[in-house]
C-alpha cells in the first residue's frame, strides 16, 4: 500500500513540473550538452505567466533578427535572411497585436498574425517572429524547442550546402570552373554529403554565357532572377556539359543537387531534366518559379514531374501550408523545400513535412541565409521531422564575426555533414550580449536594453 502511495506521489509530481514547465528538470535529462550551455540566462516564470512586454527588430551585420521580451526578463530571438535588410517595419507591424500575451501559447499568438501575412516579405517576418516565441517558450520550460515540438525523431540531422561562395570565386559559366568549385566543397572539413550548385538562370550563364537563351538579359540594376525565356540548344548543352564535369569529380560519393531558375520554359525544363536523368542527382530546383515569383504554378511542375525521372523541388518562397496544398496533394514535385524564415516559422514547417511524407514527397529545406539563429531553428525543426527528411541548407555566418556574438553553437558545427542535436533550453543559443552590442547602429542600440 505505502508503495502504491509513493508511486502516485511520485507521479503526481512529475506530472505537476511538466504541466507549469517550472524548468526543474535534471541535468540527466540533458546530459553533457547542458552542463556546457549552462551559461545561457534560464529564469523560471513566476505564477502569474509569462507577458510579452515588446517586440524589437534590429539589423545585425545585414540579419534583421527579431527581440521579444517579456515581463519575467525572458528574451526570444529570431533571425531572417541576410537579403532582408528592409524587413523591420514589416516585423514591428505585428507588435499591437501581439504585446499582453502570453508567449508559451504559441499558437494563439500565430493565429492572431498568421492570416495578416502573404509571400515575402510578410510571411519573413512572421516566420522570425515565430521562431522567437518558440525560443521564449523552450526557455520558460527548461526544454529545448524540439521537445516542445514532439520530440525528436533523430540524434543528428543532415545538412547540405550551397557552393555559392565557390562558384563565385570562379565567377565562371564553363564546366572546369563548375569543377573547381565542388571540388573546393569537397575538401571542405566539414565533410558535407550534398552539394548544390547554380546554373542556368540561377547562375551568369543567362548573362555571360553567348546565346545562352533567346532573349535579352536583364542588368545588374534589375530585381533579383529576372531572366526569363527560352533556351537555345547551346544553352542546353552548357548546362549539360557542366553537370557532367562536377559528376565526374563527386562520384557517387556526394549528392548533387542544381538550383536552375527560376526562368525556363517548361518545354526546356522538360528535356532539360530528361537529358540530366543519367547523372542520379538529387534534385532540380525551382526550374519554373521560385525566388520572389508569389504563386506556384502545380500544374507545370506536375507536368514536369510526370515526364522526368529527376526529382523536382520548389518552394522556398511559399508562406504557409495553404499554399503548399496543391503541389503536394497533386504530387506535383517530388521534394519539397520551404524555409523555415519564410514559411510562416517552425510548427508550420513541421506541419507540412507530415502532410508531405503523407503523399511520398521528400523535404529538403531552404535556408542559405538564415544565419546562425535560423540554423539552430533549422536543427530543433529537422530533429523531429518525419523520415521523408534528407536534409536543410546549412548558413555560414555573414559577416563572419557573427560567430563571436552568439554564445551555445558547437565549435564544429558540422561533422561528417551533420549537426548533431544539442539539448540546451529554447533554441540553445543566445546573444553575447557586450559582444553583439558592437555591431548595433545608432538606431538600433537599445535593442538589448
Amino acid at each position: 500500500m505505502e508503495q502504491t502511495k509513493a508511486s502516485r506521489r511520485d507521479f503526481l509530481f512529475k506530472s505537476t513540473l511538466s504541466g507549469l514547465g517550472l524548468g526543474l528538470m535534471s541535468n540527466k535529462l540533458f546530459g553533457d550538452s547542458f552542463e556546457k550551455g549552462k551559461d545561457l540566462e534560464i529564469k523560471v516564470p513566476s505564477k502569474g505567466g509569462l507577458i510579452i512586454t515588446d517586440i524589437k527588430c534590429a539589423i545585425i551585420g545585414g540579419s534583421p533578427v527579431v527581440r521579444i521580451t517579456t515581463n519575467e526578463g525572458i528574451s526570444g530571438y529570431g533571425q531572417a535572411e541576410t537579403s532582408k535588410k528592409y524587413l523591420k517595419p514589416f516585423v514591428l507591424f505585428y507588435k499591437d497585436y501581439l504585446v499582453g500575451e502570453d508567449p508559451t501559447n504559441v499558437e494563439r499568438c500565430m493565429l492572431k498574425i498568421r492570416r495578416m501575412g502573404s509571400f515575402k516579405p510578410y510571411g519573413s517576418a512572421v516566420s522570425i517572429i515565430e521562431m522567437a516565441l518558440w525560443d521564449i517558450a523552450g526557455k520558460a520550460a527548461s526544454l529545448p524547442v524540439y521537445k516542445l515540438l514532439g520530440g525528436k525523431v533523430r540524434d543528428r540531422v543532415r545538412v547540405y550546402t550551397t557552393a555559392v561562395a565557390q562558384y563565385r570565386q570562379t565567377a565562371g559559366i564553363n564546366p572546369a570552373d563548375y569543377a573547381q568549385a565542388v571540388s573546393k566543397v569537397k575538401e571542405a572539413k566539414e565533410g558535407f554529403t550534398i552539394i548544390k550548385m547554380p546554373i542556368g538562370f540561377h547562375s551568369q550563364m543567362a548573362g555571360k554565357a553567348p546565346n545562352f537563351f533567346y532573349g535579352d538579359p536583364v542588368g545588374p540594376g534589375n530585381p533579383p532572377h529576372a531572366n526569363r525565356g527560352p533556351l537555345t540548344e547551346q544553352g542546353l548543352k552548357r548546362i549539360i556539359a557542366c553537370v557532367e564535369a562536377m559528376k565526374k569529380v563527386l562520384g557517387d560519393e556526394i549528392g548533387l543537387a542544381i538550383d536552375c531558375g527560376p526562368g525556363f520554359m517548361l518545354s526546356d525544363a522538360i528535356r532539360l531534366c530528361k537529358s540530366l536523368e543519367p547523372y542520379n542527382l538529387m534534385w532540380m530546383e525551382d526550374l519554373l518559379t521560385g525566388d520572389y515569383r508569389p504563386y506556384v504554378m502545380a500544374d507545370d511542375y506536375l507536368e514536369l514531374t510526370r515526364s522526368t525521372t529527376v526529382p523536382i523541388h520548389t518552394g522556398e518562397q511559399i508562406y504557409l501550408r495553404q499554399n503548399f496544398r496543391e503541389l503536394i496533394e497533386r504530387n506535383a514535385i517530388r521534394v519539397i523545400g520551404p524555409d523555415v524564415a519564410d514559411v510562416g516559422g517552425m510548427a508550420e514547417i513541421k506541419w507540412i513535412a507530415e502532410f508531405a511524407d503523407l503523399h511520398g514527397i521528400q523535404m529538403a529545406p531552404h535556408g542559405i541565409y538564415d544565419g546562425l539563429i535560423g540554423n539552430a531553428a533549422q536543427v530543433h525543426v529537422a530533429a523531429v521531422m518525419p523520415q521523408n527528411f534528407i536534409a536543410f541548407e546549412y548558413s555560414f555566418a555573414t559577416p563572419e564575426w557573427w560567430y563571436d556574438i552568439i554564445d551555445g553553437l558547437p565549435d564544429q558545427m558540422v561533422k561528417n555533414g551533420h549537426i548533431d542535436v544539442w539539448d540546451r533550453p529554447g533554441l540553445g543559443v543566445d546573444f553575447i550580449v557586450k559582444e553583439a552590442k558592437k555591431y548595433l547602429s545608432e538606431e538600433d542600440s537599445k535593442f538589448f536594453d
